[in-house]
């Protein structure tokens, strides 16, 4: 039994049809509901009539969220290892067919991305690689960690799914979180996006969570691109998703991505865009149904957008982001990813938290050594 069974019992036309009809009666007692939110109840906040109910949500978002995290925001940046990649993902700057400039980081130049990022007081990384697994291997990875965690206190990873045994190998070595998008939850809009590559596996990428989980991994983040499918569906799988894996993983520590399509060298227009509006119902309807769970914020969104954004419920933001291999420690960086829409360096981000009465951490967690 996998989240792909439990998406089963969900993936039908009723579901839509639950979202939908929900009226204003029926949202109005599920926003003041002072027990936890069933399934049923969280499909009803993403109805089109919640949205008369913003407000509402807000405030109680709002409580909720200072309940369970108080008034913190954990920082963090990424660092780019390698922009090698074999899928065809139509919406991803990194698509194999794209003609960009490709490399890697030797351990050197890693230790120099290190030491920048380490100077701007940060203690919480995330690295990320194209999905190629000859070009990054497992064992690249293990040996950038172990020169990565002479200067971070908590090592996340944003590569390709792995096996049971590989997630392992980089807990030992140092990684204690994962990050992993489905992209897509509809499988049959997955299909289309991912026309090549092993990214065409639905299946193994959707359960790779619980391979780390079954690993001992200490946080799990997850999320849907948003803007490449319906967003009201996309929203309930995963919002279900991180439901699940708190059921069976009530020892990790599950937070949730919202990242909406940007702009990447492809040109790739996104048939479902999702509006501000949209985006902030989304954020609400995860933080009432699911207290407990991080709600993650990159540098996808505006400035305005994510200061917005960190009083509705978000604990978790990105801060001095580059999506170049090698941009945080070379002056010339190369084609990223995707554009950054917030291009705050750390301190900027520090002082925009603390005006909203907010306070950034640089640290919350520390990897002993065995």
């Amino acid at each position: 039994m996998t989240f792909y069974d439990e998406m089963q019992r969900y993936n039908n036309p009723e579901l839509r049809e639950r979202i939908n009809s929900a009226t204003k009666p029926e949202i109005e007692r599920v926003i003041n509901r002072k027990t936890a939110l069933t399934v049923g109840d969280f499909a009803k906040l993403l109805a089109p009539l919640a949205s008369d109910y913003l407000e509402e949500m807000a405030r109680r978002a709002s409580m909720i969220t200072l309940q369970h995290f108080g008034r913190t925001v954990l920082l963090y940046t990424p660092l780019y290892l390698s922009n090698y990649c074999v899928n065809h993902c139509v919406y991803c700057g990194f698509n194999y067919t794209n003609s960009i400039p490709r490399r890697k980081l030797s351990l050197a130049e890693v230790e120099a991305e290190a030491e920048a990022i380490a100077k701007t007081g940060l203690k919480h990384l995330l690295i990320l690689t194209g999905e190629s697994r000859r070009h990054s291997p497992v064992d690249y990875i293990r040996e950038c960690v172990q020169v990565l965690k002479k200067y971070f206190s908590s090592i996340s990873i944003e590569i390709y799914p792995l096996g049971v045994e590989e997630y392992a190998q980089l807990i030992k070595a140092g990684v204690d979180g994962l990050t992993i998008y489905q992209e897509v939850y509809s499988e049959t809009a997955y299909a289309g996006f991912h026309p090549g590559g092993p990214k065409r596996n639905y299946r193994f990428r959707l359960e790779a969570p619980e391979r780390a989980g079954a690993a001992g991994i200490r946080t799990i983040n997850i999320g849907a691109l948003l803007g490449l499918h319906d967003w009201r569906s996309e929203a309930f799988f995963t919002g279900l998703h991180a439901y699940y894996l708190q059921q069976k993983f009530p020892e990790i520590e599950i937070s949730l991505s919202v990242p909406r399509i940007r702009p990447e060298v492809g040109g790739f227009t996104p048939e479902s865009p999702v509006s501000d509006r949209e985006l902030v119902q989304i954020i609400l309807a995860f933080r009432l149904f699911l207290p407990r769970v991080g709600i993650t914020l990159s540098t996808r969104e505006s400035p305005r957008m994510r200061d917005h954004l960190i009083k509705l419920g978000v604990t978790k933001v990105s801060a001095g982001s580059l999506t170049t291999v090698g941009g945080h420690s070379e002056a010339e960086p190369g084609i990223g990813q995707f554009e950054i829409a917030d291009r705050r360096s750390v301190q900027e981000m520090y002082q925009a938290i603390t005006r909203l009465g907010y306070k950034p951490i640089y640290k919350d967690w520390h990897l002993l050594e065995a």
